[in-house]
């Protein structure tokens, strides 16, 4: 079951508001099957998020298969301009890392592409958690980067209206 956890803190159950009425708000969804991977890419977009002066809520979900179906849920409420899917799947022995890469991926991908919705993928799809902490640290941060393609699609689908 997703748990909610708004804005910056994990134990506050405070919406992260910055910046002036009609701001953007932004949908974070993130997978926590890995936490201190987790923990580094939320913070990446939570920066950016609030450098930007966006508000948005953040909840979390077991794995990245669940994150479609999260955001699609949440964004049917219509509360949110635009969304960010973070997660880290790590390669193993068998074939269950195709399946998650690919089918969180594609979730996403369709989500996107069929309700016209801006989503920023933030999946980390790697061999090892060395690659994924790689990934999520300070001078690369996929979470960021993530938040920012949601920002730049939020911001042309609003342009385009």
């Amino acid at each position: 079951m997703a748990k909610a956890r708004r804005g910056k803190s994990k134990t506050k159950s405070k919406t992260k508001s910055k910046g002036k009425r009609g701001a953007l708000r932004i949908l974070i969804v993130e997978a926590r099957f890995y936490d201190d991977i987790s923990d580094r890419l939320l913070t990446g977009a939570c920066s950016v998020l609030d450098n930007a002066g966006c508000a948005y809520d953040t909840i979390t979900v077991p794995g990245a298969l669940e994150l479609p179906a999260a955001i699609a849920m949440a964004l049917d409420a219509g509360r949110y301009d635009g969304a960010v899917a973070l997660g880290c799947v790590v390669r193993g022995d068998t074939y269950h890392f195709e399946v998650v890469a690919d089918e969180s991926g594609r979730g996403l991908m369709e989500l996107a592409v069929r309700e016209r919705l801006a989503i920023g993928n933030g999946i980390l799809t790697v061999n090892t958690e060395a690659q994924a902490r790689a990934r999520s640290g300070k001078i690369s941060n996929k979470g960021a980067d993530a938040a920012r393609a949601a920002l730049v699609m939020t911001r042309l689908k609003r342009d385009l209206k």
